[in-house]
């Protein structure tokens, strides 16, 4: 054989082999597609039911003037140490 017929017989085997693969890779998504509609038609999901969101009270807690200033301390002194 000389080097032109095996390079022809390696192009060959080559699309032959990407022609497979190609053709499972296709029947293989056309049977899950399948099996995911007779799923979904056998056994339908229920739909989900949507609650009302729950209001806050009215009357909130009132805020401690030390956990205020704490919280105020904090945020002065992260942003000093950012500049």
């Amino acid at each position: 054989m000389t080097s032109s017929e095996l390079l022809m017989e390696g192009v060959e085997l080559m699309v032959l082999g990407v022609g497979t693969v190609f053709v499972f890779l296709i029947l293989l998504v056309g049977f899950i597609n399948l099996m995911s509609f007779a799923v979904n038609r056998c056994f339908p999901e229920a739909a989900p039911v949507v609650s009302t969101p729950k209001r806050m009270a009215a009357t909130a807690q009132p805020v401690d003037s030390e956990l205020l200033a704490a919280i105020g301390a904090a945020v002065s002194q992260h942003r000093a140490r950012r500049t």
